[in-house]
């Protein structure tokens, strides 16, 4: 008998049976008798908890952006527990340990990572041909990726005493936009070494964008 469960858990477990499939085969090989198998569901669980495919493959888009996310927070926060990195180097020294954090997540699931890019694709060509809500995935994709970059940013310039030379936001973008390439780059050639000898390179750039920070003026009561 099929376990009833909540709809959100169903859903869930429905969106990562498209997602296994996917990364499989493919965002093309994703269809609602494949979804309905891979679950182990009927057809007309899937209908029930998606209008259509088109919804199914929306929220594939919104738990990867979530898992990417997830990720990249829990790399970022390894830098929370080194307060005692102060200065240049110790900057250069957090920005290497939060982006190298995320290296082994990357390197343990390439086929989820092209998924990610298979999806922000579709989504981008969506936007460009109707006028509804299914091209937003790549826009809030980017979006929370750049704010968990900002946030890691301003922790690491907090901790090593530093403070940008360029507003915290273009940093995040340039460095978001170096991973994309990075990753892309390592799902072609999976050459592990060049991406690491990539993510240092965008270490000592940042670095060189930080000065030390401003002491506060005394007030008149100091």
């Amino acid at each position: 008998m099929l376990n009833r469960l909540p709809a959100d858990e169903r859903r869930a477990q429905l969106v990562e049976s498209a997602l296994s499939i996917a990364e499989r085969s493919g965002l093309a090989a994703v269809t609602v008798r494949g979804v309905a198998d891979e679950a182990g569901v009927s057809l007309g669980v899937v209908h029930y908890c998606f209008d259509s495919k088109d919804e199914l493959i929306s929220a594939m888009g919104d738990a990867l952006i979530l898992q990417l996310t997830n990720s990249m927070n829990a790399a970022f926060s390894q830098v929370r527990n080194a307060t005692e990195l102060h200065g240049e180097d110790g900057l250069r020294e957090l920005l290497h340990m939060g982006l190298s954090g995320m290296w082994p997540i990357i390197e343990a699931t390439p086929d989820r990572q092209l998924l990610t890019y298979e999806i922000t694709a579709q989504s981008l060509r969506q936007r460009a041909t109707d006028s509804s809500d299914r091209g937003a995935a790549a826009t809030q994709q980017y979006r929370l990726m750049t704010q968990e970059a900002v946030d890691f940013l301003g922790e690491c310039a907090g901790i090593a005493g530093t403070e940008w030379t360029l507003p915290t936001e273009d940093l995040a973008r340039t460095a978001i936009a170096v991973i994309d390439g990075l990753v892309l780059r390592w799902l072609v050639d999976r050459d592990g070494l060049a991406t690491i000898a990539g993510l240092d390179e965008l270490v000592h750039y940042l670095a060189s964008k930080a000065m030390p920070a401003k002491a506060s003026p005394a007030t008149d009561d100091e």
